[in-house]
């Protein structure tokens, strides 16, 4: 089959497949390690603009 296609540069082609592959497994462990992290935070019942107010205060 790729005898048929004898235009097609293949080892650029797999090299392509090969970095899309790794980049989207490395997008999704990240954003997997990013969601544990956001799992883990605890909610502020605050709100962020009152911790910034309190923060600016304290100086």
């Amino acid at each position: 089959m790729m005898d048929e296609m004898n235009d097609v540069n293949w080892q650029v082609e797999i090299r392509q497949s090969v970095e899309r592959i790794v980049r989207e497994k490395k997008k999704q462990k990240l954003l997997a390690e990013a969601k544990e992290l956001w799992e883990d935070q605890i909610p502020n019942k605050i709100g962020a603009a009152e911790m910034i107010r309190e923060d600016r205060d304290a100086r």
